[in-house]
């Protein structure tokens, strides 16, 4: 593999801290010159190789204290590292630890500003990009306030802002969206996988293991400051989830590194998974339904032979108005509705409708339990419009029966 392909090389890498009882042994290991030793040493990282290749999504897993975000700031240039190497080839930007590389004193303007400096923007390149900025994070008037005034949702949604519109060529994301609510949540997963369709490196960090599993393309699993493993996400998720139900005992410390080197293999549609085919609206005259009304969406999907029944796929339906704003997000898996690998059809009925009056859209997907990265979908497949009238609540259901005529749900 060309050196010019790799987006990121790290070799042998290790990190180890000195642990201090007291703060004066600080000064006593100083001036001992070596010749004593005043502290306790914890090895963070050891001896980690991999190579990722440009326009890889690499997720990394493992508990709390496994090395995960060590690596990161190794990666980032945060931390210097005690033996090995770190090569990155691009500019990086990454969302870290709530709170990295933002002066609470300044305004969330001035730390816009700021960090557009640290990653070698101008004022002018700033001026261009902070409207946009400031939209997507979505914090109103706060973005002239001291950000050590901000909820840690406000200060997530301006930080995921300004990493996402410096145009990174790696971007580097540790945990952090996990504060954010489920709007922000959502629209920050749909840019994310806009940036990833678009040929970004993208590193991400998180304990929420479906979501790692459905947008990364490959992960690491780090324990105890080691890479355990290191290969396509559903072995080595499905191998993690395995050591957690099983409650295994501790692995201890491998000798030796893994190293692992990517390559861009992986169809847009592997085989295993389910496909979205189409989607037609019924039941709307014209594409109009009044407050209080009802409305009801066919699905229609198709799946590969190999279909994995062990994972639990589901239909999600989002639901958006005319802004982009999200108004509702709906999953078969969490109604314990879960597709089986057939050729199906599906029909969801909302009834009562209480959407205030205007234009929303639908977007639907194939997903799991936790529908953060979706599958396969179809994004703004159908509009419908909502008219004036009695404004009545109700809830949505599923209706839906499988080609073999195995009904789900009647």
């Amino acid at each position: 593999m060309s050196s010019d392909d790799i987006a990121i090389s790290v070799r042998n890498l290790g990190k180890t801290y000195r642990l201090f009882g007291h703060p004066g042994d600080r000064i006593k290991q100083f001036l001992s010159l070596g010749m004593k030793k005043y502290h306790n040493e914890f090895t963070a990282l050891h001896d980690v190789s991999f190579d990722i290749k440009k326009g890889e999504t690499v997720g990394i897993i493992g508990r709390n204290g496994s090395g995960k975000s060590t690596l990161l700031q190794l990666i980032c240039g945060i931390l210097k590292p005690t033996t090995g190497t770190v090569k990155v080839n691009g500019r990086i930007s990454a969302l870290l630890e709530l709170g990295a590389g933002f002066n609470p004193e300044f305004t969330g303007r001035e730390n816009v500003y700021f960090q557009g400096a640290v990653m070698g923007l101008s004022k002018d390149e700033m001026d261009a990009r902070f409207d946009e900025i400031a939209a997507f994070a979505d914090i109103g008037e706060f973005i002239d306030q001291p950000v050590r005034m901000y909820s840690s949702g406000m200060f997530v949604r301006l930080a995921f802002s300004v990493a996402v519109h410096v145009d990174p060529e790696i971007l580097v994301v540790d945990e952090a969206l996990g504060v954010g609510d489920a709007e922000f949540q959502e629209r920050s997963f749909s840019l994310m996988k806009k940036m990833q369709d678009d040929g970004m490196t993208i590193l991400f960090v998180s304990h929420a293991i479906p979501a790692v599993r459905n947008f990364c393309r490959q992960v690491f699993w780090l324990d105890s400051g080691v890479m355990l493993n290191a290969g396509y996400a559903g072995v080595v998720c499905s191998a993690y989830l395995a050591q957690i139900d099983n409650s295994l005992a501790s692995i201890g410390v491998l000798k030796g590194a893994v190293t692992a080197s990517f390559q861009n293999t992986d169809p847009r549609y592997p085989s295993g998974r389910p496909r979205l085919i189409s989607i037609v609206r019924v039941d709307i005259d014209n594409n109009y339904v009044s407050v209080g009304g009802s409305l009801a969406l066919n699905f229609k999907l198709q799946f590969s032979e190999d279909f994995d029944t062990a994972t639990e796929y589901g239909l999600g339906v989002i639901v958006r108005d005319e802004s982009g704003k999200l108004v509702t997000l709906l999953n078969t898996v969490r109604d314990d509705l879960v597709l089986n690998g057939r050729v199906s059809n599906l029909s969801l009925h909302l009834s009562h409708i209480a959407f205030v009056p205007g234009r929303y859209w639908v977007s639907a997907n194939i997903c799991d339990r936790d529908v953060l990265f979706p599958y396969d979908e179809c994004d703004r497949c159908l509009s419908f419009e909502v008219a004036a009238e009695t404004n009545r609540r109700g809830i949505p259901r599923w209706e839906g029966e499988l080609a073999c005529e195995h009904a789900w749900f009647r």
